[in-house]
């Protein structure tokens, strides 16, 4: 009996150090996360600066599409940052969550059709010309949009969150239709009577946004303005992921059952990370109708929703750093198809754009089905360690915006 009560508890022992290296090991994985996202932020500012100097510098009369033979212009890099907004939010309800959303578009639509109507539409819906034409308007109006988004999502997304898997991907496409067709039918008012949408034509004249009398135009104001907020999102979104709500977002999506097992409010945590992606997307909608000084219900739906779900997937859908590299190799390579195809294929047209588009899609897909950032990184961690040939103890491995270590002994 002594013998057994040895054994017991030299196992109890055993199990405490084991329990206690993974606690240790669990912690050093987070702070070499914070460190390498510290890295990351740092770096990517910088190239983002360094790009709008050049555009706006012009170091030996070179501007930005210069470098990269007019296929990349500061165009481009003000889509690739409002889209980006978007899809920070939808990694962190699909990708963290685990939740489906193929209505994203809506919460976008929101935003700039909120910015559109609310400014250009000022005067017709009664607004004084103290208040329509003054510089302030229009950032208020953002805020406004904001907080109708968060206030929208949290009345439909109560019920539209007790569905699960393929029937919450469908609820969510219907949301996105019902907005898409009401703001494609003016809300169902007479346009003759009312005119707010402008139906399929749209609102022109959206006004540029100005602070004071200093207008954020011409396109490299704009540009500073669209990616300081694009590194905003970013981190907060990186700390929202490093913190007690993202570490109940991953439990979610491992199991929802085993998350309320252990007292995480899944339904609470559910609902509010849905009203934070929408809040994003409404902030990248105001832009983006600044921006093009424009909207129409194009850009909004069905279609905007999937795409936004390839480039979520592509960059890496359960990465906060792989919205930006998603966003950006999706329009990059939609952009050099339409430029070069006729190159390629002698009287190209759409179809086959489209075609060729598809194609390379699933070929980033078949050799980093985990997306550009966390298959990417992996794949250069594999090659490292095939090269030097470390086995070692506490490897590290990239899982999205969290690291964590293994011993390997």
């Amino acid at each position: 009996m002594a013998g057994d009560g040895g054994a017991v508890e030299r196992s109890t022992t055993g199990r405490s150090h084991l329990d206690a290296r993974q606690r240790v090991d669990a912690v050093q994985g987070r702070h070499s996360t914070r460190r390498a996202n510290a890295v990351a932020i740092v770096a990517f500012s910088a190239f983002i600066a360094l790009m709008g100097w050049i555009e706006i510098a012009r170091p030996l009369g070179i501007r930005f599409a210069d470098l990269t033979g007019g296929v990349v212009t500061m165009d481009t890099m003000v889509r690739i940052g409002i889209l980006t907004i978007v899809v920070v939010g939808l990694n962190l309800l699909m990708g963290y969550a685990g939740q489906a959303s193929m209505g994203q578009a809506a919460f976008y639509a929101i935003g700039a059709y909120g910015s559109a109507i609310l400014t250009a539409k000022a005067r017709t819906i009664g607004l004084p010309d103290s208040i329509a034409g003054a510089w302030w308007w229009p950032w208020l109006v953002i805020v406004c949009n904001m907080a109708l988004a968060a206030g929208f999502t949290y009345l439909v997304g109560k019920p539209i969150l007790r569905l699960r898997g393929h029937y919450l991907a469908m609820g969510t496409l219907g949301l996105g239709i019902v907005v898409y067709i009401f703001l494609r039918e003016n809300f169902g008012l007479s346009t003759a009577n009312l005119n707010l949408t402008g139906g399929m034509d749209g609102i022109p004249d959206v006004g540029r946004l100005a602070i004071g009398s200093f207008t954020l135009w011409p396109i490299e104001r704009y540009y500073i303005l669209v990616w300081v907020l694009v590194l905003g999102v970013i981190v907060l979104s990186l700390n929202i992921v490093d913190s007690r709500v993202g570490r109940a977002l991953r439990s979610i999506h491992g199991s929802e059952v085993a998350a309320n097992t252990i007292g995480v409010d899944t339904d609470m945590v559910k609902l509010q990370v849905l009203v934070l992606s929408a809040v994003y997307a409404s902030l990248a909608g105001s832009l983006y109708a600044h921006f093009q000084a424009a909207v129409s219900p194009g850009p909004f739906s069905f279609g905007a929703s999937l795409e936004l779900i390839v480039m979520s997937v592509i960059g890496g859908i359960a990465s906060i750093w792989g919205a930006p590299f998603g966003v950006a190799v999706t329009l990059i390579l939609k952009e050099l198809i339409r430029t070069r195809m006729h190159t390629v294929l002698r009287g190209a047209g759409g179809e086959h754009e489209v075609i060729a588009f598809g194609t390379l899609i699933v070929i980033i897909m078949l050799f980093l089905p985990d997306g550009l950032t966390v298959g990417g990184v992996n794949m250069i961690k594999g090659w490292i360690r095939e090269r030097t040939g470390s086995g070692g103890r506490a490897m590290l491995h990239w899982t999205g915006d969290t690291a964590i270590t293994r011993d390997q002994g």
